[in-house]
């Protein structure tokens, strides 16, 4: 690939600077990362002014290169891109999924920091999405859920795909479907379940809203039972706080859910079981990160809001899944300038992705760079507000020397 990776699988932009080739966009710059990724800068001209954008262009056919989910070392825990890049030794990443920020609706319930999403992070299935009324983010396109996300293969290949909660809680009264996996909210009447991956945030918040409405009220009627072993080993009226030992996985009932939880006494057998099942792959993922999705197939989704304009991030994927897209914009805290949905979906499409899904954007759209030989990772785009914002995830880039 003489011409560079973004030049070969661009339609050739990198080897002419500042002119387009077919219906591509044209970069201002292009450097090589590491083996298999490039980054590259771009301008284009959108409905509400000039946007600045910054690309990395991942060759996933490179045996050296691989994509995984870096997150704090806690579901409810927030970093910034910066410090998970360089914590992880990627050599790039952006922000990923929409989380929970904000108390103003709880008054006394903090966030947790968590994201709307299901996340996998090096195979290993750390949380399941919360309802769609419950999520944080600007509106989904039609027939768009929170289980729908971006993620890649153990073949390599990344694929957008929708994860769904499978899980159930055994007792000697019967089984009662799982409603959540470490999630920051669950569904009126049901059953979470929560373990050390979660973190040492308290589990008020995931009693509170409701099916419909985010800012619904918190549930007065919850309880809480821990499991460790196949057994019941303590039991509380109310959600819980600080870290879940190793191996225990604490059940948290709303209303009928908690009526459930009820009937368990200490010493009482209980077992618990949970996976996210893919609705369209029988492949294992590698990663998933949640994020709903703008392009799919080279169509833009029906639907897509073409009036606000904003700071974005996105991530997609061309060839057949073997090229990898991250864009991240330059914040428009001055200029007012970025993208709609709409016109995220058109510029994902002509950088070279057939299918993509927005990212949180706004102050969370941040995208770093690490040469393997430097201590820490560099902020190649301008953050809205000037700084980066703490996120409960990023899409990692790692790549051999």
């Amino acid at each position: 690939m003489a011409a560079g990776l973004l030049g070969a699988l661009v339609g050739g932009l990198a080897a002419a600077p500042g002119a387009a080739a077919d219906d591509g966009i044209p970069y201002d710059h292009v450097e090589r990362i590491a083996h298999g990724v490039e980054y590259g800068e771009f301008s284009v001209t959108a409905s509400a002014g000039t946007v600045r954008g910054h690309v990395l262009a991942v060759d996933l056919r490179d045996p050296r290169v691989r994509l995984d989910l870096l997150t704090p070392g806690a579901v409810a825990a927030r970093e910034a891109v910066s410090g998970l890049v360089t914590d992880r030794h990627a050599v790039g990443g952006v922000n990923g999924d929409f989380f929970d920020i904000t108390e103003d609706q709880h008054p006394g319930v903090p966030p947790t920091g968590s994201a709307d999403g299901p996340e996998i992070a090096s195979g290993r299935a750390l949380k399941a999405a919360v309802p769609n009324a419950q999520r944080f983010g600007p509106a989904m396109p039609p027939g768009v859920t929170t289980e729908d996300v971006l993620g890649l293969g153990v073949d390599h290949r990344a694929r957008l795909d929708r994860l769904a909660l499978r899980g159930a809680l055994t007792t000697a009264a019967g089984s009662d479907d799982l409603g959540g996996f470490n999630q920051y909210a669950l569904p009126v009447g049901g059953i979470g379940a929560y373990t050390a991956a979660w973190g040492t945030v308290s589990r008020q918040r995931a009693v509170c809203g409701s099916d419909t409405s985010r800012g619904a009220g918190c549930s007065a009627d919850t309880y809480e039972v821990a499991v460790r072993h196949g057994r019941v080993v303590s039991v509380a009226p109310t959600p819980g706080t600080g870290p879940i030992p190793a191996g225990t996985t604490v059940l948290l009932g709303r209303d009928a859910g908690a009526d459930t939880l009820r009937g368990l006494a200490v010493g009482d057998r209980a077992q618990v079981r949970e996976r996210l099942a893919p609705t369209l792959s029988p492949i294992p993922y590698v990663f998933a990160v949640g994020g709903f999705p703008v392009l799919r197939d080279g169509e833009p989704l029906a639907g897509l809001d073409t009036k606000t304009a904003a700071t974005r991030t996105a991530a997609g994927f061309g060839d057949h899944g073997r090229t990898f897209y991250l864009l991240a914009l330059d914040g428009s805290a001055e200029s007012h300038a970025g993208l709609t949905i709409a016109e995220l979906a058109d510029v994902m499409h002509r950088l070279g992705a057939d299918s993509a899904v927005n990212l949180d954007g706004g102050g969370s759209t941040t995208m770093v760079t690490r040469t393997p030989d430097a201590p820490t990772a560099t902020v190649r785009n301008h953050p809205t507000g000037g700084a980066e914002r703490p996120v409960p995830n990023a899409i990692g880039v790692f790549a051999g020397v």
